[in-house]
């Protein structure tokens, strides 16, 4: 049998309070009483109760992290940030896939919940209402990361998205583009309504059409970028610049460019989205709105860390500077 709190402080001849002490990391214990009990439970093996400790204090020091895609380069990276933030503070994390499904969300938040987390970092596609009446209800504080809530109920932390392909699309207007892509992800994601948002602000502002047959949705696939730049490339008069909201979607678009004999930037410019690693591992290395992808992650858990411990915070709805890194993609 495991050895327990009472066979420690047995061992160590002292009382049960003194090896809490000793294990919670108490100041208030003689350093050779510590190192007595140190070394009793170096002797016997002894492993702390974590569910019994957390019921005593009524906290278990383990945030629940609920991600679209663990595979994703994009989301592994904003979890990265999570994790070394969480660590920092001396929090464990349970990272949860949840496939982007609404009821596979929920089920997910429920369960974590169940196993007395001490807060919530989520990352996702639509806030329902289903979503909003789970963190509403919810024990513990929650924070969305790189995922909006229209009603900004939710604290969260994001980049202005509208604001980012505004930019992306001025440039390539002002570099004399009239004609131009856009490959965004499924609409029913409201940071793929921001960027749309974003993308007919721009033509606007410099007097162009917007044309319907320069938009296409994907689902963020490399397939679904050759796929919308196959029906770009199909018009009779082609686009010179194409917006990209995924990285891997902008491969698959740079892929179908050169497949077609055309060339990258020479005959078309191509930005994408998310700037991470894979930008650079594709020849010609992309320009890419530059989301601070890992500083996303590290601060919403540091804002989770805040709500836990009931820290004043200055604002709840966390916008995080974006600019745009131009590599070989564009001219």
């Amino acid at each position: 049998m495991s050895a327990t709190i009472y066979d420690v402080a047995r061992e160590a001849g002292v009382s049960m309070a003194t090896v809490s002490r000793v294990v919670n990391g108490n100041p208030n214990v003689k350093p050779t009483t510590r190192k007595k009990v140190s070394e009793a439970i170096k002797r016997l093996g002894y492993r702390p109760n974590a569910v019994a400790r957390g019921l005593a204090s009524k906290k278990t020091t383990t945030v629940g992290v609920i991600i679209p895609d663990i595979s994703s380069v994009f989301f592994s990276e904003l979890a990265r940030g999570i994790e070394d933030i969480a660590t920092m503070y001396n929090y464990n994390i349970i990272l949860c896939n949840s496939d982007q499904n609404k009821d596979k969300e929920v089920r997910l938040i429920q369960t974590l919940l169940g196993k007395q987390v001490d807060g919530l970092v989520f990352m996702g596609g639509k806030i329902a209402e289903d979503h909003i009446e789970e963190f509403t209800n919810s024990p513990v504080p929650v924070v969305l990361a790189a995922t909006v809530d229209e009603n900004e109920k939710i604290p969260s932390v994001n980049i202005d998205y509208e604001q980012a392909v505004y930019d992306v699309i001025s440039h390539f207007i002002e570099n004399g583009h009239r004609r131009i892509g856009f490959i965004n992800g499924p609409l029913e994601i409201p940071i793929n309504k921001h960027r749309l948002a974003g993308y007919k602000r721009a033509l606007a502002a410099h007097d162009i059409p917007f044309e319907e047959s320069l938009v296409s949705i994907g689902d963020y696939t490399y397939e679904s970028g050759k796929e919308a730049t196959v029906q770009f490339l199909a018009q009779e008069i082609k686009p010179t610049a194409i917006y990209v909201a995924a990285d891997e979607m902008a491969i698959g678009a740079i892929h179908e460019i050169q497949d077609q004999g055309m060339k990258v930037p020479q005959d078309i410019e191509v930005v994408t989205s998310e700037n991470t690693r894979l930008v650079q591992m594709v020849r010609p290395t992309l320009s890419s709105v530059a989301e601070p992808t890992y500083d996303i992650g590290a601060v919403a858990m540091r804002l989770l860390t805040k709500l836990m411990n009931s820290e004043k915070v200055e604002t709840a709805t966390v916008v995080l500077p974006h600019h745009i890194d131009y590599r070989q993609s564009t001219k």
